[in-house]
């Protein structure tokens, strides 16, 4: 299918990420795999190459184009390239984290933390998931109470992305106890800051190579100045970030369903059984045609999306339509190609086999499919 969002500018772009993802990331997806977390040094790579902090002003080192269609590639790329874990680890730099400080930070907080955002010296991460607050953000514990020119973070968070490797972390807490929604805010936390310790990098299902760690704040001393937004509006400043969060997961999990029917549709032409290729066979043959009609058709939905957030027209309950349904389908895709791979994709060595397991959090995070569909029946009025 041909895609029609897309200019000249945006496929030179996809060229030189493509150059940049099969000779810095793919030769190196099955080392961060065993290690568990991905070499820094990638980071550094990237923003020097120009993947890192695309809406970034010139001034600041960054892209000067705030243009979604230019993270989009970045994704599809990184996933076309086997690297969906460790390319996770870029897409959430740019296109979770950093909308926070571009959106909130005033130009002194600009000044400090997005050049080094833009060349890969400091990496960024959300934490809002608790041990005891997932969906229900609301009803987190991890209080920072003001005490002169510092708040004073007391708290834990888990299953936060880029938990090892990232350099400052948005992290919601509570400024007023007392209050559900309007006593959250957002505090900017920095690595190396007393009373900020690191849990353990948590041994997944899947997505191997993205670091995912527990957080724990011990009466950590956070200077005023790191407040991002307004006090008590975190809740709010959260939720207007949430279509291009769950757009960005999206664009990932179409891609990677694609990724997969392409692995799978080589390996059907030249995989052959009783004198023939297997694709010959109806069965398959008939399944492959219903996968590519699905990912067409949610391409083309997919595409309307990162067009209507390019013009800053995406609203919280389109976002959830395509998260819900295009990480179920991206599950059911996967799991129909590892099926016509036989024994072969059970195996690690073959890339499907790793596509299967990390597949699986797609419909989890970023807002379970329960949590978008209730969502969308809000906004029908139900």
């Amino acid at each position: 299918m041909k895609r029609t969002i897309f200019e000249a500018d945006h496929d030179l772009f996809r060229s030189s990420v493509r150059e940049f993802v099969e000779r810095e990331v793919t030769p190196n997806v099955a080392k961060w795999e065993e290690e568990g977390i991905v070499d820094r040094a990638l980071f550094h790579k990237a923003g020097q190459a120009g993947l890192l902090g695309m809406a970034i002003s010139e001034e600041l080192g960054g892209g000067g184009v705030d243009d979604f269609r230019f993270n989009a590639i970045i994704v599809e790329e990184l996933v076309a390239g086997d690297a969906m874990a460790s390319g996770m680890c870029i897409t959430l730099h740019n296109d979770v984290v950093l909308p926070y400080f571009l959106s909130l930070a005033n130009e002194d907080q600009k000044q400090r933390w997005l050049p080094g955002m833009a060349s890969g010296e400091l990496l960024g991460a959300i934490a809002m998931t608790e041990p005891s607050a997932g969906s229900d953000l609301a009803g987190i514990s991890t209080t920072a109470l003001r005490d002169g020119g510092h708040y004073v973070v007391s708290g834990s968070k888990t299953f936060i992305t880029n938990g090892i490797n990232s350099d400052l972390i948005v992290t919601a807490v509570k400024t007023n106890p007392d209050e559900r929604h309007s006593g959250m805010s957002l505090l900017v936390i920095e690595g190396d800051m007393d009373g900020f310790t690191r849990g353990r990098n948590l041994d997944k299902i899947g997505l191997h190579a993205q670091d995912t760690a527990e957080l724990f704040f011990d009466d950590v001393r956070v200077p005023v100045e790191n407040l991002l937004g307004e006090e008590g509006k975190g809740f709010l400043h959260l939720v207007h970030n949430l279509p291009q969060e769950r757009l960005s997961l999206t664009v990932g999990a179409i891609a990677h369903a694609e990724a997969a029917f392409g692995w799978t549709l080589d390996y059907v032409k030249e995989r052959r059984a009783f004198g023939q290729p297997i694709g010959a066979f109806q069965t398959i043959k008939h399944a492959m045609a219903e996968m590519r009609t699905e990912l067409d058709l949610a391409q083309t939905f997919v595409d309307s999306q990162i067009m209507d957030l390019t013009r800053g027209e995406l609203t919280a309950d389109e976002a959830a339509k395509s998260k819900w349904w295009v990480t179920e389908m991206e599950n059911r895709v996967i799991n129909r190609c590892l099926q016509f791979f036989g024994g072969w994709g059970y195996m690690e060595e073959y890339p499907i086999a790793r596509a299967y397991r990390d597949a699986r959090v797609q419909t989890i995070y970023g807002g379970t499919t329960e949590i978008m569909k209730e969502i969308i029946g809000r906004s029908l009025g139900l």
